[in-house]
């Protein structure tokens, strides 16, 4: 198969372009055989990406607003619903959803998806099996991962995390927290490391998910792995808080999460729905920041987070839906130098086997949009795509 005339991103470029902006591609087989610049520079019949990367999601929890109804703007609120909707999670309830959101991530062109399991006790969740379960029937369409995420304080209750990290372990994991302003916060984070080097565990936190200037967990686990010189991978997820902090302390944050090597990932949808006002026009977009940080070399990656759920009550799991939104509430222009927060940055995080750029030899798992410039990208024409798949087309338009 031959794509010619397409765009590649700079920064999913693994082959030296010169001038050229504009390439042939030649798949062989399930691999990426030849990238040349095209004999006319200038036209292009759409922008090349590799296939995506889901870096944040909840597939245990989506689909069930219908049952729980929107929290409208309140996080702690939707907590509470979703903690008396799981009380009656079983694996006959939970595999549908789960299912749903696997096929909406694989038709819109995600070769790879890390979900945050809802564990908030010392015994895995009924999730956990169907996810493993899932994990074995979609090896080689999607790798799945999983975090388990649990309340910071359980882990106050030493037998509880031992628990919980060796489950985790078992099960091929990641281990996680919800952290937010927690009472004794730099001592509970610790006893986090403390497991995750026990049982050679990445980590992987939600961080001051609110706007409050105070909130330090960033600050904290940036700290606590420069003090530990932990070398396994740890992510933040929404880091909110920072966007409403003092620039200088807010910068020195970075400075530590950057020297650090974590990796953040910003969730556009659920934070803006979630943070700030509900009475009045909100003036603050809940969003970490992003440019910030890549100027700092800390590249932050963009994810879906929650679909239908009480934290957010719509989107689905076209992670170029959330791309759109990103560019336009976080000012990333021009937008084609920001595709990396979509698949290089998550491929990275993930710790995934190709970081997702794209040259001879790469896999042949890749996504044509339709958009052949900049400012065709967030349009629902330019989002068309052709998916393929181990050099395969698997879906043409979307």
């Amino acid at each position: 198969m031959k794509l010619e005339s397409v765009r590649i991103p700079t920064r999913l470029r693994g082959f030296a372009a010169g001038d050229a902006q504009v390439f042939d591609v030649t798949l062989a087989g399930d691999r990426v055989q030849a990238v040349v610049p095209s004999a006319s520079q200038s036209g292009a019949r759409g922008i090349l990406l590799s296939a995506l990367v889901e870096a944040h999601a909840h597939i245990d929890k989506n689909y069930t607003v219908q049952e729980v109804g929107a929290a409208e703007g309140n996080l702690f609120a939707a907590i509470e619903r979703m903690d008396k909707h799981r009380a009656g999670w079983t694996g006959e309830t939970l595999r549908p959803r789960m299912e749903r959101a696997l096929q909406g991530a694989w038709q819109s062109g995600t070769r790879a998806l890390r979900t945050h399991i809802d564990w908030v006790q010392a015994d895995p969740p009924a999730a956990l099996a169907v996810f493993e379960a899932l994990r074995h029937e979609w090896r080689g369409r999607i790798e799945l991962q999983f975090v388990s995420l649990t309340p910071l304080d359980l882990f106050a209750d030493l037998a509880a995390g031992e628990h919980i990290a060796r489950e985790v372990k078992r099960a091929g994991g990641t281990l996680g927290a919800f952290v937010y302003r927690n009472e004794g916060l730099v001592h509970k984070l610790g006893r986090v490391f403390d497991l995750a080097q026990d049982h050679a565990l990445g980590l992987d936190f939600h961080v001051d998910e609110g706007l409050d200037a105070d909130a330090s967990g960033l600050r904290s686990i940036a700290q606590l792995m420069r003090a530990r010189e932990f070398r396994r991978s740890v992510v933040c997820g929404h880091c909110c808080s920072l966007a409403v902090q003092d620039d200088a302390v807010a910068n020195e944050t970075l400075a530590l999460c950057a020297g650090a090597g974590l990796h953040m990932v910003a969730l556009p949808t659920t934070n803006l729905y979630l943070q700030g006002a509900w009475d009045r026009t909100p003036v603050q977009r809940g969003i970490t920041r992003i440019h910030e940080a890549a100027a700092r070399g800390l590249r932050v990656s963009l994810a879906t987070d929650n679909v239908q759920d009480a934290f957010y009550p719509y989107g689905s799991y076209d992670l170029l839906e959330t791309f759109g939104l990103g560019v336009q509430m976080a000012h990333l222009a021009p937008a084609g130098e920001w595709f990396d927060a979509i698949t290089v940055s998550p491929a990275k995080a993930l710790g995934l086997a190709w970081d997702g750029r794209i040259a001879p030899g790469c896999p042949a798992d890749l996504v044509l949009l339709a958009a052949t410039a900049e400012h065709e990208l967030i349009g629902p024409r330019g989002r068309q795509r052709t998916v393929i798949r181990a050099g395969q087309i698997l879906e043409q338009t979307q």
